[in-house]
C-alpha cells in the first residue's frame, strides 16, 4: 500500500522535532533555541554568501531573516549560489524574493523581509531598522563601511564576510559593552587600491563561500543564542586551496579610529558616494534617480526597440550591445559595458534623464 501524499499546506512540523539536533548540542539547549526563535538578523546581499547564510540561519530557526539585494538570479550563479535554481534564472527572479519562496518551503516557520534595494545612506536607516545583528554578504568595501557607520552609531553588532578565488576571510564587529571589539575602520583604515579582483576577474569556488558562509552563521547562532563570550575575537582569513591560515586579533578596538574612536561617520553622511558605480561582471549601476516606474508603460516604449522581458519586480531590455534591467524604484543596471558615460548615456535614451 502506496504512501498517501500530505499538502504542504496541512503538514506541521512541531520545533521540538524539528531542532532535536541542534537543541541536543549542549551550548544551545533548548533556552538557545527558543532565542534563536525570537531572534531578527539582517544578510545584506543575496549573492553566493547571503544564498548560504540565509539558507544555514533559516534551517537553524532563526525567527525573522531581513535579505536586502539589489539583484536578480543569472545563470552564471548557480554555480555558487545555493538558494536558487534554473527556473529563478530563467525568469530574472529579484534575489532576495527568490530567498523568501525558497525559504518558506523549507521552513514556513520563518518570517523573511525580502528587501529589492541597493543599500544606501538614504535608506539604510529604514531597511535595518528592527535587526539585533547584521550580516555583510556584499561585494564591496563601499557598502561595508557604510554598514560598519551605521552599525557603530547605532551600537548594532554586524559580521564582515568575504570571499573570493579560494579565500574566505570573516571577522566579528561588536561595537559596544564588555565584548567590545574592533570596527572594519579600526582594521581597514582605508579600501583597497589599485586593481582589486573580482569573482569577475579571479573567480570563486563555491567552497570558499559556503566555508566563509559557515563561520559567519555559526558566529550568528551565538550571538543569536546568548553567548557572546564565545564568539571570536579575530579577522580569519583561510586558503582553501593552498591551505593558508591567518588570525589577525581584532579584541581591541584602536582608540584614534575615524568611526569607534571619534565617532565620524562620512559613510553614513553619504559624503563622496558616487550616483553611478561599477558593479562587476562588465556593468554599471545607475541609481541616481529614486521614483516609481510603471513597468506597463515601460514596456510599451521599449518593444518597438529592442526585447522586453519583465515581471512585477524588474524589467529586462535587450538593445545590442547592452542588456539593461530596470527595478521598480528606477534604479538600473546597464550590462555590457563598464563606460560610465555610455551607461548613462543608454540610460537616458531609453529612460529618461
Amino acid at each position: 500500500m502506496g504512501m498517501s501524499s500530505t499538502p504542504q499546506s496541512a503538514f506541521s512540523i512541531s520545533p521540538a522535532e524539528r531542532y532535536s539536533r541542534q537543541t541536543l548540542f549542549g551550548p544551545i539547549g533548548k533556552e538557545g533555541q527558543q532565542k534563536l526563535a525570537t531572534a531578527h538578523i539582517a544578510i545584506v546581499g543575496c549573492g553566493a554568501t547571503g544564498a548560504a547564510l540565509a539558507g544555514l540561519l533559516a534551517r537553524a530557526g532563526v525567527g525573522t531573516l531581513t535579505i536586502i539585494d539589489r539583484d536578480y538570479v543569472e545563470p552564471s550563479n548557480l554555480q555558487r549560489q545555493v538558494l536558487f535554481n534554473e527556473a529563478d534564472a530563467a525568469a530574472c527572479l529579484p534575489k532576495a524574493e527568490a530567498a523568501k519562496q525558497h525559504i518558506a518551503r523549507f521552513n514556513s516557520d520563518i518570517a523573511v523581509h525580502a528587501h529589492i534595494a541597493d543599500l544606501t545612506p538614504a535608506n539604510i536607516p529604514e531597511l535595518l531598522n528592527g535587526p539585533q545583528l547584521i550580516l555583510d554578504a556584499t561585494d564591496n568595501f563601499e557598502t561595508r563601511y557604510l554598514l560598519n557607520d551605521f552599525a557603530v552609531a547605532n551600537h548594532l553588532p554586524w559580521i564582515y564576510t568575504a570571499a573570493i578565488g579560494s579565500y574566505a576571510a570573516t571577522m566579528n564587529i561588536l561595537p559596544s559593552g564588555e565584548h567590545r571589539t574592533a570596527c572594519l575602520a579600526c582594521i581597514f583604515p582605508a579600501a583597497p587600491s589599485g586593481t582589486v579582483e573580482t569573482c569577475d576577474t579571479a573567480g570563486i569556488l563555491n567552497t570558499a563561500v559556503n566555508f566563509a558562509a559557515s563561520i559567519a552563521a555559526t558566529e550568528a547562532i551565538k550571538f543569536a543564542a546568548g553567548d557572546l563570550a564565545s564568539m571570536r575575537r579575530t579577522l580569519l582569513s583561510n586558503d582553501l586551496w593552498t591551505g593558508e591560515r591567518s588570525e589577525i586579533r581584532t579584541g581591541k578596538p584602536w582608540p584614534d579610529c575615524i568611526t569607534c574612536g571619534q565617532r565620524n561617520f562620512p559613510h553614513l553622511r553619504g559624503e563622496g558616494r558616487p550616483h553611478i558605480t561599477l558593479c562587476g561582471r562588465n556593468s554599471v549601476q545607475i541609481h541616481e534617480h529614486h521614483r516609481p516606474v510603471d513597468f506597463s508603460e515601460l514596456e510599451a516604449r521599449l518593444v518597438t526597440h529592442g526585447t522586453v522581458r519583465r515581471n512585477e519586480m524588474l524589467l529586462r531590455f535587450e538593445r545590442a550591445p547592452f542588456t539593461m534591467t530596470v527595478f521598480a524604484d528606477g534604479r538600473a543596471l546597464i550590462q555590457g559595458t563598464t563606460d560610465v558615460s555610455a551607461a548613462r548615456t543608454f540610460y537616458a535614451r531609453f529612460i529618461g534623464s
